[in-house]
């Protein structure tokens, strides 16, 4: 994750399995919007990135990458610099040609449910220069 997005934000995994991710994330005040609440992009963030490392460690046979191409989140309360966030990210269709995750953001403190998320994964196939990243980053 270093040198890329999720290291920006300190993104640290806590588990990964085929089908499911768990992500942690401390709330940093650059994460806060000019209310002093977090930044809805920083919750996205997390959920999007803890979706992306489920998808790469659930491709089926034939495919090496995957690109996000749609997302949705409902957001049902906000947080504060110096809490901690959860995610947990499940596979809720695991296609041939895309893949369509569930994660749900939680607040460390009060274990309260913060946003909703889901969003579709395109899966690439072999033999695109691009995805040489992302098979290296297969379990």
């Amino acid at each position: 994750m270093e040198g890329r997005l999720p290291g920006l934000f300190g993104l640290e995994l806590i588990t990964i399995e085929s089908g499911a991710v768990d992500l942690r994330m401390e709330i940093r005040p650059e994460f806060l919007a000019p209310n002093d609440f977090l930044h809805a992009g920083a919750v996205v963030t997390l959920a999007d990135s803890a979706c992306g490392m489920g998808c790469i460690a659930s491709l089926p046979e034939g495919a090496v990458g995957f690109t996000t191409v749609e997302l949705k989140s409902n957001f049902l309360r906000s947080a504060r610099a110096g809490d901690g966030l959860r995610c947990r990210a499940s596979l809720v269709h695991p296609g041939r040609s895309t893949q369509v995750w569930d994660a749900v953001v939680t607040r460390e403190s009060d274990g309260r449910d913060l946003a909703l998320f889901r969003c579709t994964q395109y899966l690439l196939a072999g033999g695109d220069d691009r995805t040489a990243r992302q098979a290296a980053l297969r379990p």
